[in-house]
């Protein structure tokens, strides 16, 4: 019989696994079981999940219908594998992705499976971009992440991740974000100029309307309104990576919907599944889909038992309970948030974020860091934001989080706070 302390060792991990591991180190635990809104490691603990994922699980971990329809089709040997040959699984995800999201907002994209990681989703975007307009360089924003694969990486504001490739990175032009410059400079047109200067050079632009990796900092509706026109202006594409921010994450399905614009390109992964299962999508502007057959291509385009389960998600957006949903406990969050910033001045937090991604922002170095060590020994994940300063304590709670977990992870959060602020 194996003992329970066996059970629960890291030694094996710590043997055998790469160095490169990092969450394991954050949270020393063999986890055993998930369910909702919470995990539970080898010794039967709980821990309520505000971590989802990286945003990967936004309906949470293994729901019950998308389960239950993998279940059904694995056991009717469905296929799992088939690069990207058409299957019934595929065929039904592509019908009920234009029946729910495409179609009630007006929407007309080519959808493309490039591979199944966000990163994936963001190369075939830079790559067809390159295409469309013979041009070479990419415009990015201060404080972006878009992934870890070359190109992507190029595009990332995190000087850490960025030396890691051991390469110089280039195509790359950075603009400011929002907000960058302070509250009176509005940053398109800084964009504007750079463009005015150097359209000629420049593809794309790609954004994110909240940087999810990079602090939370978050793009009003008006500036990726002015952003949309910059580009049109320029005869640039604008590509929104949607991979951590849509899918319900900020309330709407894609995050830039309040904004009413339609970019040429977006990129969806995380939870677009809808139960963890690696996927991704590059939605094209359907005149931009020159690809010749092949072109870009992927062994693992094709995950059936991924487009079975995101076929199932997609009835949580055939009304617009949920995204209500979303925004009244993102409600519950931001009330909580600015309240812990109101009565613990010494943090000299901001609260950051929209929807379900939020997050406070504290000045002082290693704060955030220390607060998320106290919440993972009370029984809470989550997890630091800002790249190399990691100065947010950032929360992603599944959208599906009944009001009595929401609240007892804020509460968790709040005396973690109070036992490690100055």
């Amino acid at each position: 019989m194996v003992s329970a302390r066996a059970m629960n060792s890291l030694e094996p991990f710590e043997e055998l696994e790469s160095r490169v591991r990092s969450y394991v180190r954050a949270w020393p635990a063999v986890w055993s079981r998930a369910y909702g809104a919470a995990l539970w490691d080898a010794d039967g603990r709980e821990y309520l999940d505000f971590f989802s994922g990286a945003g990967g699980l936004n309906y949470g971990h293994n729901p019950n219908a998308m389960m239950q329809a993998l279940i059904r089709y694995l056991q009717a040997q469905g296929i799992v594998h088939s690069l990207d040959m058409a299957t019934t699984a595929k065929r039904d995800f592509l019908r009920r992705f234009d029946e729910v999201i495409l179609r009630p907002r007006g929407m007309s994209y080519k959808l493309m499976f490039p591979g199944p990681t966000g990163t994936n989703a963001v190369e075939a975007a830079l790559k067809l971009a390159r295409k469309v307009t013979g041009r070479q360089n990419v415009v990015s924003f201060s404080n972006a992440f878009h992934g870890m694969t070359l190109g992507a990486l190029a595009l990332s504001g995190n000087v850490v991740k960025r030396e890691s490739a051991g390469i110089p990175l280039e195509h790359q032009i950075t603009a400011p974000f929002d907000g960058e410059l302070g509250s009176d400079v509005d940053t398109v047109s800084v964009l504007d100029a750079m463009l005015t200067d150097d359209s000629a050079s420049v593809a794309a632009v790609i954004v994110e309307t909240v940087q999810g990796e990079g602090g939370l900092h978050t793009a009003d509706f008006g500036w990726l309104q002015r952003l949309s026109e910059c580009c049109k202006r320029h005869d640039v594409l604008l590509i929104i990576d949607d991979i951590q921010a849509g899918c319900g994450r900020t309330g709407t399905f894609f995050s830039f919907e309040p904004a009413e614009i339609q970019p040429d390109l977006i990129c969806l992964s995380k939870s677009i599944s809808g139960s963890g299962l690696p996927m991704a999508l590059t939605l094209i502007r359907p005149d931009l889909d020159i690809w010749a057959p092949g072109e870009h291509n992927g062994t693992f385009r094709g995950n059936n038992a991924a487009f079975v389960t995101a076929t199932e998600a997609l009835s949580w957006w055939v009304d617009n309970s949920l995204s209500c949903e979303v925004q009244r406990k993102a409600g519950i969050v931001h009330a909580e948030l600015e309240s812990i910033a109101v009565e613990h001045e010494a943090l000299r937090a901001t609260v950051r974020g929209r929807g379900l991604l939020q997050g406070l922002h504290t000045p002082i170095d290693g704060l955030a860091s220390r607060i998320a060590r106290q919440a993972f020994e009370r029984g809470l994940l989550i997890e630091t934001s800002g790249g190399a300063a990691s100065d947010v304590v950032k929360l992603m709670p599944p959208l599906i989080i009944e009001d009595a977990d929401l609240k007892r992870g804020l509460s968790i959060l709040r005396a973690s706070i109070e036992a490690t602020a100055p």
